[in-house]
């Protein structure tokens, strides 16, 4: 197979550690790689470092911008540059990029630094004046994203900026590259419980009230809620419980407080917003207060021209069919997709956060050769 620049490009940015949320160097080899290539770049701090370090500040984002003639139509790539933190036990350094065999290994290099590569790759492909091109790049996506993507497109808002489509990146194949490629995907509400009782001897129930009683009653009401059976695109809505909490060191001690945590992930039926009151009315019913988040709305691009750009793409390098799929968890394209169509394609996911993380060199080349075919059929309306 041609090699393409990608690997080079993936090297230099799994170089330059990135744990979210990510600043610094990582950003400046990412504007390095693009101002040779035309891109006007604007790069920023969100988040105060002592005021919003909760929510994941200070993060670093970036957005870059190669115009194409006046009237013509605008491709954005996002994606992100912070890296979870790798960990204990890895054969070699997760910051020093290294070949062995087929595989490049370090940490990024799936998730999702490697992607990153391949679409900086493509752009060596395609011709400058094809259309405007857009990369929305961020240092806060595997943390809270409080301050990245939703900070950059306030950016492109203020200039008047929005894209005719984007593409995500994210790690979306599962056996092999091209295997599958994301259409929407399901909301997130993560949702806590807290229930206040009177501590008092168990001996003398009478004298104290017992709040795990009642989240008991609160958490078997919640568990027999069926939210729906699915959708043609999305899987049924499912609710987990993820944590219980009483603290007493006592077993002779009724507890004063008792808590709970449960996570939504919820498709088109419903909203963070319904949910959220439909869980808040039995845990009030029950003496409890709760405290949701929502950290996104489910999103659907429905299939069409976007989508068979794409896989027609896919096909074309890789042979293969690609299964149209809203599974998995949240990405960034769930605020996107409030602007904009979206579809999320890339490599293979199954190291993405594990040890040892790394990619096959040969996807590297093909994603990048797909990537070159999906802007320029986007730009010029190609049909495939």
């Amino acid at each position: 197979m041609t090699r393409t620049n990608t690997l080079d490009y993936a090297k230099r940015l799994i170089a330059r550690p990135s744990i979210t949320p990510a600043t610094g160097s990582v950003f400046d080899e990412m504007e390095a790689m693009l101002a040779p290539l035309g891109f006007e770049i604007s790069r920023f701090i969100a988040g105060d470092a002592l005021e919003d370090a909760e929510l994941g500040g200070p993060v670093e984002n970036l957005f870059a911008i190669r115009h194409g003639a006046p009237g013509s139509r605008h491709f954005a790539y996002a994606g992100h540059l912070d890296v979870v933190p790798p960990g204990q036990g890895w054969q070699t350094d997760p910051f020093v990029p290294e070949e062995r065999g087929a595989l490049l290994y370090g940490r990024g290099a799936v998730d999702m630094k490697g992607s990153i590569a391949a679409f900086v790759g493509a752009l060596d492909q395609l011709p400058a004046d094809l259309g405007t091109i857009s990369m929305i790049i961020t240092g806060d996506e595997e943390g809270p994203a409080r301050f990245g993507t939703v900070a950059i497109m306030e950016l492109m808002a203020e200039r008047g900026i929005t894209p005719d489509l984007c593409l995500v990146g994210e790690p979306t194949s599962v056996h092999r590259l091209g295997d599958m490629m994301k259409i929407g995907r399901r909301g997130s509400v993560n949702m806590w419980i807290t229930v206040n009782g009177m501590q008092g001897h168990v001996a003398y129930p009478q004298n104290a009230d017992n709040p795990i009683t009642k989240l008991g009653r609160i958490l078997t009401e919640i568990d027999s809620l069926q939210l729906d059976e699915g959708t043609d695109w999305f899987q049924p809505s499912n609710i987990e419980f993820t944590d219980l909490h009483v603290g007493n060191p006592a077993h002779n001690v009724i507890p004063a407080k008792a808590e709970g945590r449960l996570s939504i992930r919820f498709n088109d039926r419903h909203s963070g917003e319904s949910l959220s009151a439909m869980v808040k009315e039995i845990v009030e019913r029950h003496g409890g207060e709760l405290k949701p988040i929502i950290s996104g709305e489910p999103f659907l691009t429905p299939p069409g021209e976007f989508s068979d750009i794409v896989a027609g793409a896919i096909r074309e390098v890789t042979g293969v069919e690609p299964e149209l799929s809203t599974s998995g968890g949240t990405s960034d394209a769930r605020f996107l997709a409030k602007i904009m169509p979206v579809v999320e394609f890339g490599l293979c996911n199954a190291t993405m956060h594990k040890l040892d993380e790394a990619v096959a060199i040969d996807d590297l080349d093909q994603l990048s050769k797909i990537f070159a075919l999906i802007v320029e059929r986007a730009l010029r309306l190609i049909r495939f």
